[in-house]
């Protein structure tokens, strides 16, 4: 029954259940309206019953008498039975004679009770002659006997069977029309949903991601509307972010590409020509293959690394580790790339949950950043404060005008400035990257007196903990 239901459309399962609900209502308030009108019947016959006695003198001369039969028609003329009710004498053997009427009735142990006196009326429904009746038993005034008092549920039936038809065709036309409703609630309903299917099989045929579906209310469809919205606008930003990744990877390429080629055509040609290079300018140009060669592996490594997703771990395991060891080994590092630069470190402990790989990669990026943009003889300052974990790295170079600062984490973004020097503009944004995966934040600013300092913030502690781990980050911010 299930799987047939789930098998049907959306807007007949909505009409069927619909008109299932209604059947099921209307059943049973028809159920408990004849069962209420039975009784209510029922009832008023049992009151005609007490109200429609035969008179007692009557019946009593007949019991003192002895005689057992029914009472003479020129006698039932004057005697009041206006519902010619059937009447029977019982007496306290159970011995019965008809007063009234042709069909003798069942006597029970009730009756006989009732005629013994040990009950003061009797209250039932017997079948006589293939017809029900309904009789009442109660004493007869001075005599060891009781008159039974009966008249047909005919009256009550018929009225019963007429109301059982008339709540039968409501009920049929109440479950009628509810399909109907049901159908045409449903079709209002899910119109919302018909344009929102629409919509995804338009993204899904032509892929394109501006469509934006109307939102009206605050219903459960508006919601489902909004989050539509906002899932083909974060598809489409994506998109575009990727495209326009792939464009500026393409660019950046193209200089390297351009001078490594012109470079390895001078020397192809010296070979082919037989006119070599003196020593010095072939050393230089065999050097500047290298560096290129090495600038295009830093370039596709970062871009390996911006191409992953945001919440994949950027390929070791997370972990605790020392911010302040990690500083340690890139001030190191820095002091080997800039050996005229010198580079001052005061590193607090600080451990935090990271991994350790690319939690170096982004100090190294701080520092080879601030190392470039130093002035020859400069110093970098690398500070670790104990107690916050605040990482702050100091240059004493020019400095980010302050309408630059914005876009300083921006991928490929290069200061017009600085364009002339090496670098693919990619350093700041693995930097970003890396302290939004680790739940922490980043920050270049003008640095009091000239100069630039990046300040990063990471959650931690300054001891690890002896057996429960660090709490885990809360995540990327954005």
């Amino acid at each position: 029954m299930t799987s047939r239901l789930n098998s049907l459309p959306l807007r007949s399962r909505l009409a069927l259940l619909v008109a299932l609900a209604v059947a099921v209502a209307v059943a049973a308030c028809s159920l408990a309206a004849w069962f209420l009108v039975r009784e209510q019947l029922v009832d008023s016959l049992d009151d005609a019953l007490r109200a429609n006695r035969v008179p007692d003198r009557l019946l009593i001369d007949l019991v003192q008498t002895g005689q057992c039969r029914a009472v003479p028609e020129e006698e039932r003329q004057e005697t009041p039975n206006p519902f010619d009710s059937t009447v029977q004498l019982v007496d306290r053997n159970g011995t019965s004679c008809m007063a009234f009427g042709e069909q003798p009735l069942p006597v029970s142990a009730a009756d006989v009770a009732v005629a013994r006196g040990g009950r003061e009326e009797a209250l039932r429904t017997v079948t006589a002659g293939g017809e029900k009746y309904r009789v009442l038993t109660t004493p007869l005034s001075g005599t060891d006997a009781a008159v039974s008092v009966a008249r047909p549920m005919a009256e009550v039936d018929h009225s019963l069977d007429t109301l059982a038809l008339v709540l039968g065709l409501v009920a049929a036309t109440g479950v009628l029309g509810a399909a109907g409703a049901g159908v045409l609630l449903a079709r209002a309903g899910l119109r919302p949903v018909d344009r929102l299917t629409d919509a995804v099989e338009h993204v899904a045929r032509t892929e394109d991601l501006a469509v934006r579906i109307p939102v009206e209310g605050d219903d459960e469809i508006a919601r489902l509307s909004r989050s539509f919205n906002a899932m083909t606008a974060a598809l489409a930003t994506s998109r575009d972010l990727q495209q326009q990744l792939i464009a500026d990877a393409g660019h950046e390429l193209r200089t390297p590409l351009t001078s490594l080629r012109t470079n390895i055509d001078l020397l192809v040609r010296s070979e082919r020509t037989g006119r070599p290079l003196p020593p010095e300018d072939r050393r230089e140009l065999l050097e500047s293959v290298r560096a290129q060669i090495g600038e295009l592996a830093s370039l596709i490594g970062d871009l390996q690394e911006l191409s992953r997703p945001d919440a994949a771990p950027a390929g070791g395991q997370v972990e605790v580790v020392g911010l302040h060891e990690t500083a340690e080994r890139a001030v190191e590092r820095a002091r080997l790339r800039g050996s005229d630069i010198t580079v001052t470190r005061d590193l607090a402990p600080w451990y935090v949950r990271a991994e350790p790989a690319a939690l170096e990669r982004a100090v190294v990026n701080l520092l080879d950043n601030a190392v470039k943009f130093s002035p020859p003889g400069g110093t970098v300052e690398v500070v670790l404060e104990a107690g916050t974990g605040t990482l702050r790295v100091r240059d004493h170079g020019p400095g980010i005008p302050e309408d630059e600062l914005p876009y300083v984490f921006d991928r490929f973004w290069r200061s017009p400035s600085a364009r002339s020097l090496p670098g693919s503009g990619l350093g700041l944004s693995i930097v970003a990257r890396t302290v939004r995966r680790s739940g922490g934040e980043i920050a270049l600013r003008p640095a009091p007196g000239g100069g630039t300092e990046a300040v990063l913030r990471l959650p931690g502690a300054p001891a690890p903990p002896p057996e429960t781990p660090l709490p885990a980050p809360p995540g990327p911010r954005t």
